[in-house]
């Protein structure tokens, strides 16, 4: 059995008055997460760790920023085009690890829905998909509440 592993990391401005779409689900809060798509930083940081794990480069090759077909798109549809991509190349995947960087909303009440979105959307069980959040602790760009930070690392294998 061959396995392989993914890291995948992605950053996201914050504005004011913008939606704030993160796995999947919509924060309420008073600035949103701005981009091409809609700006899901987790999404995006899981689909670069899928896509890299494969070999398949990464979410800007596959998706680029200035095709309009991207524009305004649910992230959660980059990222089963993502999962379509590695089944493909012959693998499954395993699980998913993420953590969040930010200041606010509080994600912790978030994360069972966001597991939900992610599990439905790559087909693997809920319990194989871990997300956490931190803080920067009120510094640089993330304490400002400028920006969003994501990571994530994945597991796949040959089948």
């Amino acid at each position: 059995m061959k396995i392989k592993v993914g890291f995948g990391f992605d950053v996201h401005q914050l504005k004011e008055n913008h939606p704030f779409v993160v796995g999947g689900v919509d924060l309420e809060h008073h600035k949103g997460a701005y981009g091409h798509s809609d700006a899901d930083v987790l999404l995006h940081a899981i689909c670069d760790a899928l896509l890299g794990a494969a070999n398949l480069r990464d979410i800007g090759y596959h998706f680029k920023n200035t095709d309009p077909r991207w524009k305004g798109i649910s992230s959660i549809i980059l990222l089963q085009e993502s999962v379509k991509l590695v089944k493909e190349k012959g693998f499954e995947i395993g699980n998913i690890d993420a953590m969040l960087c930010l200041e606010a909303p509080k994600i912790n009440p978030h994360i069972p829905a966001m597991q939900a979105h992610i599990a439905t959307a790559i087909g693997i069980d809920i319990e194989d998909i871990s997300i956490k959040a931190t803080t920067n602790e009120q510094m640089g760009f993330i304490g400002r509440e400028e920006g969003v930070v994501a990571y994530a690392v994945c597991l796949i294998q040959k089948i």
